[in-house]
């Protein structure tokens, strides 16, 4: 790849790659310093964006930042590249495609046109010369919508996914929380259980809980126990009642190896999702998770920035026509996204670009423990994300995982958002929490000190039903 320069207040800055002008272009970051290819000033930042922003989207067809012969996410991303998408902007450069995202001319109808045409590089390349307002922006503007018992990413809609973890998988603590987060309206996205232990007679235990309760109370929802997909496949098997197949992926072929997993493997668990039929409105059966850092955590980077292999990702996810994507922003922790700031401009990034690739992207606005952030910061990012149309986010009880031991959103902050942006849940959900009496008219709980009373008749409906 070739050299590329510029000159800023006298000084001339040389990056020796489009690695390099992509890694000193992104703002800063905890990963990318630990990595060494940050940029180790200021100005040179600035340089950076200068040279990519005059960059011809072209560039990141000819020239691969991960090589072709080393990486299936590369081979994928070239190979599956849809060239008549992208040849309406194709003549544009990395500003250019930038002043084009937010005009008028891309609207939401554009944006998914110009979708399958668009790189993971070049949505990273352009969210780096963007600003938080700019993600936001355009992140509004990009429409995803995904099918299975419930419709996602309707405009005007907030999604939740309803994360009952547990210390010891216990299946009694695991069902009261499901409780509490019905009664609060969560759960349309998923009811996703993180397993204490990833073997097969706990991942059957639990996904039956859930079929269970979800036949008992008519619920239109998707079950999903987060375990590795050779158990998900080993389930099938053995016929227990899967909705969603999950996987953490990464952005490189090597980083997905140590996840245990390459794109055959995850095409012989999509396709036999598929088989088992058990969508009512549609057939999107994967959930993916994501994270910037993970490449880098296992020495499987290339020498490219966490933000653009985190971008790559997406890539993978878009090849199965998933239902749920997120990116657990701050769960790595601060060796790679440092503090609050940080990780609110990685879910801004990380939303819009997984939407700009056509993705139904949901956010994990959380942090660990030795972060610099608290959830005032995550009430921030939260906020934002809902301005920018994000698909779903997780309601934790308390907002605290006693499983993962992590910080998310509660059930309560879903509460919020939908009533601070008139975000109600998916449609079908929706009509559920009308039926079983549990919201009215205007979409409100009942008031406080009903929760008893409430429980024992959605219970007793469902013994009705």
């Amino acid at each position: 790849m070739p050299t590329r320069s510029t000159i800023l207040g006298g000084e001339r800055h040389v990056f020796d790659d489009l690695r390099a002008v992509m890694a000193c272009a992104s703002p800063r970051r905890s990963g990318d310093e630990l990595a060494g290819l940050a940029a180790d000033s200021d100005a040179r930042r600035v340089a950076a964006r200068m040279v990519l922003a005059d960059l011809p989207l072209s560039v990141f067809l000819s020239e691969e930042l991960v090589p072709y012969d080393q990486d299936e996410i590369t081979r994928l991303i070239i190979d599956t590249h849809d060239k008549a998408a992208l040849a309406p902007i194709s003549h544009l450069t990395v500003g250019g495609f930038r002043d084009w995202l937010l005009s008028y001319d891309a609207d939401e109808a554009a944006l998914i046109a110009a979708a399958p045409g668009i790189t993971p590089e070049m949505a990273a390349a352009v969210s780096k010369i963007m600003r938080n307002q700019d993600l936001i922006a355009v992140g509004a503007k990009c429409r995803a919508v995904s099918r299975f018992r419930t419709t996602m990413g309707l405009a005007g809609r907030l999604g939740s996914r309803l994360q009952p973890n547990h210390p010891t998988d216990d299946p009694t603590g695991i069902a009261g929380s499901i409780l509490d987060g019905l009664l609060c309206g969560v759960g349309d996205a998923v009811i996703g259980i993180n397993p204490a232990t990833d073997n097969l007679a706990a991942y059957i235990t639990l996904i039956q809980l859930i079929e269970d309760l979800r036949l008992k109370l008519d619920i239109p929802t998707q079950s999903c126990v987060l375990a590795h997909v050779t158990t998900a496949i080993a389930a099938m098997e053995r016929n227990a009642p899967v909705d969603l197949v999950f996987q953490s992926i990464a952005g490189t072929e090597a980083a997905n190896a140590g996840f245990g997993i390459s794109l055959n493997l995850l095409d012989e668990a999509h396709q036999a999702a598929l088989s088992l039929q058990r969508g009512t409105v549609g057939s999107d059966c994967m959930y993916f998770e994501t994270g910037q850092g993970s490449a880098l955590s296992a020495d499987a980077h290339h020498g490219v920035d966490q933000q653009t292999v985190e971008a790559r990702a997406y890539a993978v996810a878009r090849r199965f026509k998933p239902l749920l994507v997120n990116t657990v922003v701050g769960f790595i922790g601060p060796e790679y996204l440092y503090d609050s700031k940080q990780i609110i401009r990685a879910g801004l990034e990380d939303h819009f670009c997984g939407k700009l690739l056509g993705l139904p992207m949901g956010v994990d606005v959380c942090y660990t423990n030795h972060a610099e952030a608290d959830q005032d910061d995550m009430d921030t990012l939260m906020t934002l994300l809902t301005t920018a149309g994000v698909n779903f986010i997780m309601g934790v009880p308390g907002g605290d995982d006693i499983m993962l031991n992590y910080q998310s959103t509660s059930f309560h902050d879903i509460l919020t958002l939908r009533h601070l942006f008139n975000r109600p849940p998916a449609p079908e959900f929706e009509t559920w929490l009308r039926r079983m009496g549990m919201i009215d008219s205007s979409g409100r709980l009942p008031p406080i000190g009903n929760d008893s009373v409430l429980a024992h008749r959605l219970l007793s409906q469902g013994d009705a039903a």
